[in-house]
Formats: structure tokens, C-alpha cells, sequence
């Protein structure tokens, strides 16, 4: 489950560059650059809510644990 969410940590950090990339990349053509990057962005939407569902599943099936402190005390 680990790897899952460091994969998918780096694939959020990957697409949000690449859309930092094509906001930054300077050319006379503003449309596709704007597309780009706005698909990039949301990619990195897609992902995250992905991950967060991915957690929130598993955490339900009882595959991970919350820690800390007890309920209660």
C-alpha cells in the first residue's frame, strides 16, 4: 500500500511540473500551451482524488490503521 501512495505521489508531483513547464515554455502560440498545461493540472486533479479514494477504500476493507490516540481517553 506504501508503494501505491509514493507512486502516486510522484505522479502528482510529475504532472504538476509538467504543467509549471508549459506555463513557463514562452512561444507565440498561447492556445495550446494553455491547453496543455490545463490538461496537465487536470491530470493532477484525477490523481489526487484517485489517491484520496484509493485510502479511503482501503481503510474501510481494513487493509490500513488509523494510529494515535484511542477514542475515548
Amino acid at each position: 500500500m506504501s508503494t501505491l501512495v509514493a507512486l502516486a505521489f510522484v505522479a502528482i508531483l510529475a504532472s504538476l511540473a509538467t504543467a509549471l513547464f508549459f506555463m513557463m515554455r514562452g512561444g507565440p502560440s498561447n492556445a495550446g500551451k494553455s491547453k496543455k498545461m490545463a490538461t496537465a493540472l487536470g491530470l493532477r486533479v484525477g490523481l489526487s482524488i484517485g489517491l484520496f479514494a484509493c485510502i479511503l477504500i482501503a481503510w474501510k476493507l481494513g487493509y490500513i490503521h488509523p494510529t494515535g490516540i484511542p477514542p475515548g481517553q
